[in-house]
């Protein structure tokens, strides 16, 4: 295929660009605490050897929901090829602090290379990757046609692109062609965005409907001291969670949490903000409500009537405090957060009305009664009064949501093998 001109205009580009996006992407790992070391793995300078052992295959994705959604996949594919080796790149120092704490058996963590020629040379020549798999939207134009070309297999998984990308590789058919055929095969999250794959040149014949990854991730970590000593702390008092939210939900939050005090005067409440840098701001808007609050972050536990959980990767211990759980993101146009981490940890979700990125999930959680949907104060505290009240109603929910996580997690196996066939590894 003819390599088209703004791939071309892109290599230039991008090795005009390097110097000035090293520095900038290898001060913002430093600024957050990262070693020399691992800071400059972004400019393809692997910071461990690349184990013994075949084959060895790449994982990437861009931050935290994209890495963390493949780690139950890389387990599945780990115990179906017990000689192979996992890799496993992302962006941002946050993805890696999380991702490092879950690493599959096998799995190595790097910050993947800046796009563009030196980086990805030494970064390949390094890892030499049998397989590669992209997941969701990660379109980066030397990666792919570098990784390609040095021979290694390679897969798409939990193919997702918004309405703006789709409109704008629609302007580029030549260029969005010659990236999309690099791949062996492309699983998207829905028919609908297996069409649209095929619109903007993706090979039909290579496109084909998955399921949604983020729907599957494994459970999240409990750090079972810390639940122990807050269970302590709270005693016999009802407790309802708010996880995930963002900007302008808090307030909606808060409002539905003092209705409800109404009723239930002991009821707590643990608000963990999606962003843990937010803390400040969020402590600020517990305060101006009237609240007494105690405070992860300064070393508290759960007391007084909201508990602010603004540290990062924590939530798997909270969701072990209450099986009721508002999840943020979707009172505004956010487009929602993962419900199956909810119902794995057997909690009901509650949710507002923004579920995009999650719509069929959603969709199969509400019909099963596994979530439910409130899109405002009053909704969220009518949903949560409503569970207090009815213990046979709230279990079953919780069966709804047990029910739905063990259906999924059986799909893993079908999805780990139809990517092993593809990718031409051996094991199935």
């Amino acid at each position: 295929m003819t390599v088209p001109l703004l791939y071309r205009a892109w290599v230039g580009v991008s090795s005009l660009l390097l110097p000035f996006v090293a520095r900038r992407e290898v001060a913002k790992l430093r600024a957050a605490g990262l070693s020399v070391d691992r800071a400059h793995e972004k400019l393809g300078n692997a910071s461990v050897r690349r184990p013994a052992g075949e084959p060895l295959i790449w994982f990437h994705g861009a931050s935290v929901g994209e890495s963390l959604s493949v780690l139950a996949l890389i387990t599945r594919m780990g115990v179906m090829l017990p000689d192979a080796q996992f890799l496993m790149t992302s962006g941002t120092a946050t993805s890696a602090a999380l991702v490092g704490t879950r690493l599959p058996p096998r799995c190595l963590h790097q910050f993947a290379p800046l796009d563009a020629g030196g980086p990805l040379k030494r970064f390949l020549r390094h890892w030499k990757p049998d397989a590669a798999v992209f997941v969701e939207s990660e379109l980066w134009p030397q990666m792919l046609r570098r990784t390609h070309d040095s021979g290694a297999a390679m897969a798409m998984v939990n193919a997702r692109l918004s309405e703006k990308s789709l409109r704008q590789w629609q302007k580029q058919p030549a260029l969005a062609r010659y990236l999309l055929e690099v791949f062996d095969l492309i699983l998207t999250q829905n028919d609908a965005m297996a069409e649209s794959m095929v619109a903007i040149g993706a090979p039909a014949a290579r496109v084909a409907r998955g399921v949604n990854l983020k729907s599957m991730a494994g459970p999240l970590p409990v750090d079972e001291d810390a639940l122990f000593e807050a269970r302590a702390a709270l005693g016999h008092r009802p407790v309802w969670i708010a996880s995930s939210t963002h900007a302008g939900e808090e307030e909606v939050v808060l409002a539905a949490h003092k209705a409800l005090l109404e009723t239930w005067p002991d009821l707590h409440l643990i608000l963990a903000p999606r962003h843990p840098d937010r803390g400040d701001a969020v402590a600020g808007l517990v305060a101006d409500a009237g609240f007494e609050m105690t405070r992860r972050s300064s070393g508290d536990q759960p007391g007084g009537q909201v508990y602010l959980a603004d540290t990062l990767g924590e939530l798997g211990t909270w969701y072990g405090l209450s099986d009721m759980v508002f999840l943020g993101g979707s009172l505004l146009p956010i487009g929602g957060h993962n419900p199956f981490e909810v119902a794995q940890a057997g909690g009901i979700t509650i949710a507002g009305p923004h579920v995009a990125n999650f719509a069929e999930t959603y969709e199969e959680m509400q019909g099963a009664g596994a979530a439910l949907e409130a899109g405002d104060a009053e909704a969220i505290a009518a949903q949560v009064a409503a569970l207090l009240e009815d213990h046979d109603t709230r279990e079953a929910h919780r069966a709804a949501a047990r029910a739905f996580a063990e259906a999924r997690t059986d799909q893993l196996d079908t999805i780990a093998a139809r990517l092993i066939k593809a990718l031409g590894l051996s094991g199935a």
